[in-house]
């Protein structure tokens, strides 16, 4: 079932069916198993999940940017084209103008020996040749000043910005090609509290005011619940949840969904506050999923039936902006 079925709107990213596997030397590794997800122009998608999930291995196949030993099946429709048949020029074209990725550790994706202005400018050079110089230095500027860089930013280097303004550097280049859809693995994994609130808030006023499409990726769960419109959460490589964000955040209908949400507690909640936080046991080995649910042997509220098939991803409820709430659970209509 599609996730965003019911939405209206153009939509920009369409995945359907998407599964992704790696060959290892064990045998085959599917990381994404089967996603069904939509984002549409003005809206942030969040994609939810502990470490090795899926979440990244689903952001880098949006642009093809999985590994050779990657065996991808299912589409991957960007503006209506399936960017898995796409030749190589198409693809090219692709990367930055219809949908660019702003990556975690922006201190490792910037090149050190080359001043932030200059890489800000270079998707603009290679995507837009006829752009004159003084033009190209122009959008650089505004950039920068438009992700909240101080003047003359541009002529320093990565290493003499600050983690949270190397960040927006990353937003900005982002940016450059004026993209509709952009997809954030993570960015603001490595800032601290008040500068990822910073990055979160610039995020989502691009959002507003220049009417993209966003696919917001993290582990936390209040992160994405401040600033996603709804969200996907994975487990073992599978949707097990999808809905509106303060509906996932705030009443879980799939019990991973719930534990990630209680790990963190919620201000002026003392019940929040004095909850134990995790969750017990480790997520499976992708190469031996368990029969049946493969959250199960982890799971609370696991009975005999959860280990006879995998749970589907179906309506449960109807969620607090009108669209049905998804689940991968056959307890999810109970009360807990």
């Amino acid at each position: 079932m599609n996730a965003a079925s019911t939405d209206v709107g153009t939509p920009l990213l369409e995945l359907r069916d998407l599964s992704v596997s790696y060959r290892t030397t064990e045998g085959a590794l599917p990381a994404v198993r089967g996603v069904d997800l939509t984002v549409r122009a003005g809206e942030v998608v969040g994609v939810a999940g502990e470490s090795g999930c899926g979440k990244s291995t689903l952001a880098t196949t949006v642009l093809r940017l999985q590994p050779r030993d990657a065996a991808v099946t299912g589409e991957v429709l960007l503006a209506g084209a399936d960017v898995l048949t796409m030749g190589w020029g198409d693809l090219r074209a692709a990367r930055w103008a219809d949908a660019s990725i702003v990556f975690q550790g922006a201190l490792h994706s910037l090149n050190p020996v080359r001043r932030v202005g200059d890489q800000v400018a270079e998707p603009i050079t290679l995507h837009e040749p006829t752009v004159g110089e003084d033009e190209v230095t122009a959008r650089v500027r505004d950039l920068l000043e438009q992700v909240g860089l101080p003047e003359g930013s541009a002529r320093r280097y990565p290493h003499q910005l600050s983690g949270g303004q190397r960040q927006r550097v990353m937003i900005a280049m982002a940016l450059a090609c004026r993209p509709k859809l952009i997809i954030a693995d993570e960015p603001t994994t490595a800032l601290d509290v008040m500068v990822q609130a910073q990055i979160l808030d610039l995020l989502a006023q691009l959002v507003r005011d220049l009417d993209l499409g966003m696919v917001l990726i993290s582990h936390d769960l209040s992160v994405l619940a401040d600033v996603c419109d709804r969200v996907a959460v994975m487990y073992a490589g599978r949707v097990v949840e999808f809905g509106a964000a303060d509906d996932v955040f705030g009443d879980a209908l799939h019990p991973y969904a719930r534990a990630l949400s209680r790990a963190f507690p919620r201000i002026g909640d003392p019940a929040a506050r004095y909850a134990p936080a995790g969750l017990a046991g480790d997520p499976p080995d992708l190469r031996s999923l368990p029969h049946g649910c493969s959250f199960a042997p982890r799971c609370p509220l696991a009975i005999d039936r959860c280990r006879d098939a995998e749970p589907p991803l179906a309506p449960h409820a109807t969620g607090s902006d009108g669209n049905p709430r998804l689940a991968a659970c056959i307890r999810a209509g109970e009360q807990w």
